[in-house]
């Protein structure tokens, strides 16, 4: 009790069912093309409007290519999603980011960048990563289809409390270690199911030293231990960053918002449910070797040997390291990749195109590798060139694309081809995630820069 969590959830309760779950308040409906067809249409069926229009935003970014964003989308199955969602924006009077808007991109990086997403909020969208704008001080998470019709309707939803847990990760971070790494550390710590039915707030020396985006970055990768979603304290880092942003409150109604976003922490005397405490020093560039993102070591350290698996993971083990190629006990560091991927709503922002920025300059991109830099929005893309990262990127021999969630999955035309390594800076590396066949590796941004001048899985350590 008294912890962070309780008291987000406890002030949007709008009843609890007897035996059942709670109905929920929520603050704020993201709608992207994937997930929302279904739901406009079971509105529009029951002849229904949405209950507060104005609580909702729209933006296609699964479907969005990340070239000719000026020319109709050729494949018809992401044109008419993406279409779709314009329609049906219109029709129920929502506002909609449009395709070569400069308000486009993926909307879990546009949502914290507008100030859209703010501490103390409940948001929610159908897509799982959700749990990125908790990085706000926000209860954010994912929901499914009739879900996100229920918000549409009622700016409600129902749904079991989950329980709680606080991460402390203390200690200072060493060199070319950055939050993905800590992410990718904690998920092969706890798997991907330690985190199950829970809520998890991060907290320590190394969240509160961490920037805005770095903590979108932890957070965004919640959901791949099995969380419901993760969040952070506001503190002055996160009112910094918000302060001026287009939806942040203005004047007298932003000391108030100040005001009350100070109240949000976990008490001396809070509760978990479970609590875990990490050292900073163990953690070192971090990618993974198999087929879910719990499969993860550092870039120094070897896949582990057959008889370090227990007996009911070792038939999964040897499925995924048979579909990426590799062997137990092998060492990645030296192998060859073929591409590179620095994007998604993972690490898309202006700090991740930095750090990839600052490997590469003076360097040449290798010959054996495609590289795909995509901008997370439009506005990350006018930032780029504004502080002179696409000439360093340019001269390096790379080239960066329009804003989407490109490579991250396979809805659109960036696909990984069958059998080819990919190092991703996205945030998941199932079988087939990146493309059918696709082996994917992955990694932080500065790992990503390594590898891509390198041409082969490099420790980014090295070249720094």
């Amino acid at each position: 009790m008294n912890t962070l969590f309780d008291k987000i959830w406890d002030k949007h309760v709008v009843q609890i069912v007897e035996d059942g779950p709670t109905q929920l308040y929520i603050d704020r409906l993201y709608c992207h093309e994937v997930t929302s067809p279904q739901a406009f249409d079971g509105m529009r069926k029951r002849g229904l409007k949405c209950f507060r229009p104005d609580h909702i935003f729209c933006m296609p970014d699964h479907n969005t290519p990340t070239h000719d964003q000026d020319k109709p989308i050729e494949d018809p199955v992401s044109r008419k999603q993406v279409d779709t969602l314009k329609r049906n924006a219109e029709e129920f009077g929502l506002t909609h980011y449009g395709m070569m808007s400069k308000d486009n991109g993926i909307i879990h990086v546009v949502g914290p960048e507008k100030g859209l997403s703010l501490p103390g909020m409940t948001i929610v969208c159908g897509d799982s990563h959700t749990s990125t704008h908790g990085a706000m001080g926000a209860v954010a998470f994912g929901i499914g289809t009739s879900e996100v019709e229920m918000v549409m309707a009622s700016q409600c939803i129902l749904q079991q409390k989950p329980k709680s847990m606080r991460i402390c990760i203390n200690g200072i971070l060493g060199k070319g270690v950055t939050a993905k790494d800590v992410a990718l550390y904690l998920m092969s710590k706890l798997t991907t199911s330690g985190a199950t039915g829970y809520f998890v707030e991060y907290a320590g020396d190394v969240v509160k030293s961490m920037t805005m985006e770095g903590r979108l970055t932890l957070c965004n990768l919640s959901i791949e231990m099995g969380a419901r979603g993760g969040f952070i304290a506001p503190d002055e880092t996160t009112f910094e960053y918000l302060k001026g942003r287009e939806y942040a409150p203005k004047g007298a109604e932003w000391d108030k918002a100040v005001e009350y976003w100070k109240t949000l922490y976990s008490g001396d005397d809070a509760v978990f449910d479970k609590e875990l405490a990490f050292d900073a020093a163990d953690i070192q560039p971090m990618i993974t070797y198999g087929t879910n993102p719990g499969m993860g070591m550092g870039i120094t350290e070897s896949i582990p040997e057959l008889n370090d698996i227990d007996e009911a993971g070792k038939a999964s083990f040897v499925k995924s390291l048979d579909y990426m190629g590799f062997d137990p006990g092998q060492k990645l560091l030296g192998h060859a990749i073929d591409y590179v991927f620095l994007g998604a709503c993972t690490n898309g922002r202006i700090e991740d195109f930095r750090a990839f920025a600052s490997l590469v300059k003076g360097k040449k991109k290798a010959d054996n590798v495609t590289a795909w830099l995509v901008p997370g929005s439009w506005t990350v893309d006018k930032q780029i060139k504004e502080e002179g990262i696409d000439k360093i990127l340019t001269d390096a021999g790379f080239e960066i694309r329009q804003p989407g969630c490109s490579a991250c999955l396979a809805m659109n035309d960036d696909k990984i081809p069958a059998g080819k390594y990919s190092v991703s800076t996205s945030n998941r590396n199932f079988e087939g995630r990146q493309g059918p066949g696709a082996r994917t590796i992955l990694a932080s941004p500065l790992v990503a820069a390594a590898a891509a001048v390198m041409g082969v899985i490099t420790d980014p350590r090295t070249l720094m």
